[in-house]
């Protein structure tokens, strides 16, 4: 990073005029020569220059290059190697992204968009947590937004299986949103990767998200879309891919749920449906690497009672005090002791499931 990629990265420009100038010439030292200290006005236009000059504030530059030292904010431009390779291939793919955390990783393995309703349901949240733990035992990285709902709950799933996840903000790097997601962004930053593509300092915007979204789905081999209604961002990231010529996958719901009404019109409009694991698996043309489980030899009877009532539709916990009447602390830990053998999953509100690639 030097002040001619931040002075370029500022200017007011628009991402396909300013990769036309450097594929016209090569290094943005170049274009800072001819355009600030020895013009050439039959190169640029009149709204160039004007641009290009008014980002040319050298105070402004150091301030953010003395924000950048002090917050540990990395940047990546698009002719480094390390700038994401799915990203290097689209006309309109920012010049600059600002980034904390680890960014090599997401040039390899498989990535994958999980976006949704930031108001989800229990059901919506439960898809989530079974998607997202099968995804990340096969080392798939998750890619989302850090919005609430659907985007916190899969970067959260992540973190909790130690997982890479990479969150793209519609904020600057600096700027958290939304706010109680301040742990989690830390989190992230720790064990993965947040990016921006805008400078440090703006805020989240309404017009921003369209913009972040496009580089979910940029970054992402498959967008999966677990809830949103008919306007929902994540229908947004739905249509980017497409645009890009990404694969996308949505998960069908009730159909009196306004959550639902978005995804549904998704596979009416002739995305993948997702009905179970192995169909996320098919569209990446990858084999799902999770070893089977071994069941009844490895139970007491105690346990193999309360699995044969937890089967591929969540149970509440209540309804298996009733099937097997076992005494709840006693069933609590014949749960835990489940959970510890990767048996069953619990989902939010208290209910199980058993872990499977059923859903």
């Amino acid at each position: 990073m030097n002040d001619y990629e931040l002075w370029f990265a500022n200017a007011n420009l628009s991402y396909m005029v300013k990769l036309k100038l450097l594929n016209k010439f090569k290094s943005v030292e170049k274009i800072w020569y001819y355009s600030i200290q020895n013009k050439k006005d039959n190169i640029f236009n009149t709204k160039m220059i004007s641009a290009l000059e008014k980002a040319w504030d050298k105070n402004k530059i150091n301030f953010i290059k003395e924000k950048l030292v002090n917050e540990d904010i990395k940047t990546v431009v698009i002719t480094d190697k390390l700038y994401p390779e799915r990203l290097k291939v689209y006309e309109d793919s920012p010049y600059m992204l600002f980034y904390k955390g680890d960014i090599k990783k997401i040039n390899y393995e498989h990535n994958v968009a999980v976006v949704g309703a930031r108001e989800c349901t229990n059901y919506g949240a439960n898809v989530t947590n079974l998607i997202c733990q099968h995804l990340c035992k096969n080392n798939i990285n998750i890619i989302s937004g850090l919005a609430r709902g659907i985007d916190t709950l899969a970067h959260s799933k992540c973190i909790n299986m130690n997982s890479y996840t990479c969150a793209v903000l519609g904020s600057g790097i600096d700027v958290v949103y939304p706010k109680q997601n301040l742990n989690l962004y830390h989190d992230i930053s720790k064990n993965g990767c947040i990016i921006s593509q805008f400078m440090p300092g703006i805020k989240p915007f309404s017009y921003n998200f369209p913009i972040r979204n496009r580089i979910i789905s940029a970054l992402s081999d498959l967008v999966i879309v677990i809830e949103g209604n008919e306007k929902s961002g994540s229908l947004i990231t739905a249509s980017s891919a497409l645009d890009q010529g990404k694969d996308v996958i949505a998960v069908p719901g009730n159909v009196f749920s306004q959550q639902s009404k978005g995804t549904n019109k998704l596979i009416k409009d002739g995305a993948y449906v997702f009905t179970e694991i192995k169909d996320i698996y098919d569209i990446l043309n990858i084999q799902d690497i999770k070893q089977p489980h071994i069941i009844s030899s490895k139970m007491s009877c105690i346990e193999k009672e309360v699995y044969e009532n937890i089967g591929n539709t969540p149970v509440h916990i209540d309804q298996i005090i009733n099937l097997t009447q076992i005494d709840i602390r006693k069933l609590y830990e014949v749960l835990f002791d489940l959970k510890l053998k990767e048996q069953v999953i619990c989902l939010s509100g208290n209910y199980y499931v058993r872990n499977n690639n059923k859903i």
